[in-house]
């Protein structure tokens, strides 16, 4: 039983698209993938910003897709940001030496506690 396509969500804000990514990015999943970040790219958008926070699997072929989808943005003069890369993605693009490639974005680190609650404990 082949795996479930990819659910992929789009939302515009003129010039920027954001695509939430879930589900698995693999060689039966791709087409759908490649034709909604095309899209994007036919659509105008300078800014393709792709949530990768719920992908469960991103394989050889998913990162080739991407890096494929880098080249195709840059030479349009469009920007894709990749965030909340699954580990797998990260672990793959580095052994592959292609990371400087993808523009990864990775969330800024928390604070490792809330300042105005510690203050109302001392109080």
């Amino acid at each position: 039983m082949p795996p479930p396509l990819p659910d992929v969500p789009r939302r515009n804000r003129d010039p920027h698209a954001l695509i939430a990514l879930s589900g698995e990015i693999d060689l039966t999943t791709i087409p759908q993938v490649r034709g909604v970040l095309v899209q994007c790219l036919g659509d105008h958008t300078r800014t393709v910003d792709v949530d990768l926070s719920a992908v469960t699997f991103c394989g050889v072929s998913g990162l080739n897709l991407l890096l494929e989808l880098a080249q195709l943005t840059g030479r349009s003069g469009a920007l894709m940001r990749l965030h909340r890369p699954p580990r797998s993605l990260l672990r793959m693009s580095e052994i592959t030496g292609s990371g400087f490639l993808l523009h990864f974005v990775r969330p800024s680190p928390r604070p490792p506690y809330d300042a105005p609650a510690v203050a109302e404990r001392m109080l």
